[in-house]
């Protein structure tokens, strides 16, 4: 339980809305019995201190709560209450937090050293049908409360015709990572692909729009973190509405969010499109 001051809040818009005075948290499950917002604040020491709020508002399986003096660079996540009936599809655990797939950015990456993430308990031929108990927390990526602010200048597509289009298919780190003109605390960045010399090379060849392998927050699979190793191309997307951590210079509370806007903005700027695979 928390002693914070507590909102109803409203079903709309899904996701973590910051107004500037609240944040409204919405999620939908049909068949959720219960549902705990949990909040984590960092413990000064390294570590992180997780801080539960009921949520007891629920519209149409919408279930919301808003929170005043709640704002952006909050991490959070949820655990869900229901049905443990895997043979009707229900895998519902408290013990595993799970992210908002509404988020606009995610903190961190799976780390399945700390804690197994799955709902069951692995290996047997009936493995998927035990509870697992173990707290995922430590192993999962947080959303993050973000500020919507943003100045885009009178921004719009240039609307390139497309019979003249010219379309690169890039992908953000590969293009700038090794890049002797940008600067290198920006080079593999949202911001590396923003840079002057980035847009040079694209209006030297006459680009009118880039295409971009997957950026949304990816989680690499578990065979590839067994070896060191990440998943490269990002074909294995866990928040299809916050743009990927790792590519951004700026920081990961948020701040991915602002140089991604940044980066298409400057994109616009210099007449190219941007497309997102």
């Amino acid at each position: 339980m928390t002693g914070r001051e507590i909102w109803p809040g409203d079903p709309f818009p899904l996701g973590a809305t910051w107004d500037g005075r609240a944040t409204n948290f919405s999620l939908f499950s049909e068949h959720a019995t219960g549902v705990e917002l949990c909040l984590f604040h960092d413990d000064g020491q390294g570590g992180e201190v997780e801080e539960r709020v009921p949520v007891g508002s629920c519209t149409a399986f919408h279930w919301h709560v808003a929170l005043p003096g709640v704002g952006p660079g909050q991490r959070y996540g949820y655990r869900v209450h229901g049905p443990w009936a895997p043979h009707e599809g229900h895998r519902f655990n408290p013990a595993k937090l799970l992210i908002d797939p509404y988020a606009l950015a995610i903190d961190g990456l799976v780390d399945e050293a700390a804690a197994s993430v799955l709902p069951y308990v692995p290996g047997g031929p009936d493995a998927d049908l035990e509870l697992d108990h173990e707290d995922s927390a430590p192993a999962v990526p947080k959303g993050v409360v973000v500020d919507p602010g943003f100045d885009w200048e009178g921004d719009r597509p240039p609307g390139t015709p497309l019979d003249r289009s010219v379309i690169y298919e890039v992908h953000v780190k590969d293009l700038t990572q090794r890049h002797p003109d940008v600067r290198e605390d920006l080079r593999g960045t949202y911001a590396g692909l923003a840079s002057d010399a980035a847009i040079a090379h694209f209006s030297d060849l006459g680009v009118t729009a880039v295409e971009l392998l997957p950026v949304h927050h990816i989680a690499s699979e578990g065979f590839l973190r067994e070896k060191g190793l990440t998943n490269h191309w990002g074909y294995s997307t866990i928040g299809y509405f916050a743009p990927h951590s790792a590519y951004a210079a700026t920081g990961s509370r948020g701040e991915q969010l602002r140089e991604f806007k940044g980066m298409v903005k400057a994109l616009h700027r210099a007449g190219i499109e941007v497309i997102l695979d």
